[in-house]
């Protein structure tokens, strides 16, 4: 099972959640030491990974002009929530 680091999937969480989606098994560690493992869901026959909020939350996301984004603001912006 290959490791992502906690640097690598801050970097690129997209990037890591795809692998994942398309079956990949990860370990994350966090200085050095084995944290968590990611491993796919089982998915249904109506799975669209193309519309999933979090797959393609990078194409929806705006900066913050105060450098900092709220909760409330991430779920606007995963789910169409205020």
């Amino acid at each position: 099972m290959k490791t992502v680091t906690m640097v690598q999937f801050r970097q690129n969480a997209e990037g890591v959640l795809r692998r994942i989606a398309r079956g990949e098994r990860l370990v994350l560690s966090q200085r050095g030491k084995p944290s968590a493992r990611l491993e796919p869901l089982e998915r249904t026959a109506g799975d669209d990974l193309e519309n999933d909020p979090f797959l393609s939350v990078c194409r929806r996301a705006t900066a913050s002009p105060k450098g900092k984004t709220r909760h409330q603001d991430i779920d606007r912006v995963l789910y169409g929530r205020r």
